[in-house]
């Protein structure tokens, strides 16, 4: 399966260098099936099977023609492995990449409530801060509990 806080699919394997320096992202749609087939070690025919069945999603050219990005090619593999090595049927494989890219979801949504939280925090703190740089120095807070009291005897009738 792929790692936790990575997009599914992701192996977590560095992406391709030439790539990179080329500007294509691990997620750009450039292999056409033929070299997709070749690079995922499967035929085209289970390329465009797995497409029909909803397991990976290649981007489409202008003309209709699949388009795989590194990240699809990963995402073969992965079912790939989990049909073969692990023996899941490819609805259980399905199911297993729609949890994948639900946790993905649910960990990056956890990340930024995080963040906002961090930043409601420091705003609180920012502004606690300026409540106390305005306290006026020359009262003193007095605690009821250890008050002074005076005392008067009981005066006679």
């Amino acid at each position: 399966m792929a790692g936790a806080g990575r997009p599914p699919g992701d192996s977590g394997r560095p992406v391709d260098r030439d790539q990179e320096a080329a500007g294509v992202a691990h997620d750009s749609p450039v292999f056409v099936i033929s070299v997709a087939a070749q690079l995922s070690g499967l035929h085209a025919q289970t390329l465009r099977s797995y497409d029909r069945l909803g397991l990976v999603s290649p981007g489409r050219a202008a003309g209709g023609g699949r388009r795989y990005s590194q990240r699809d090619i990963a995402l073969l593999r992965e079912v790939q492995r989990l049909s073969q090595d692990e023996g899941v049927n490819l609805a259980g494989v399905k199911r297993i990449i729609e949890l994948e890219q639900l946790v993905d979801e649910l960990q990056a949504r956890l990340e930024e409530t995080a963040a906002e939280l961090d930043a409601v925090r420091a705003a609180a703190a920012h502004a606690t801060a300026a409540v106390h740089r305005s306290y006026r120095r020359d009262l003193v807070p007095v605690d009821r509990r250890q008050a002074v009291v005076r005392w008067r005897p009981a005066q006679p009738d």
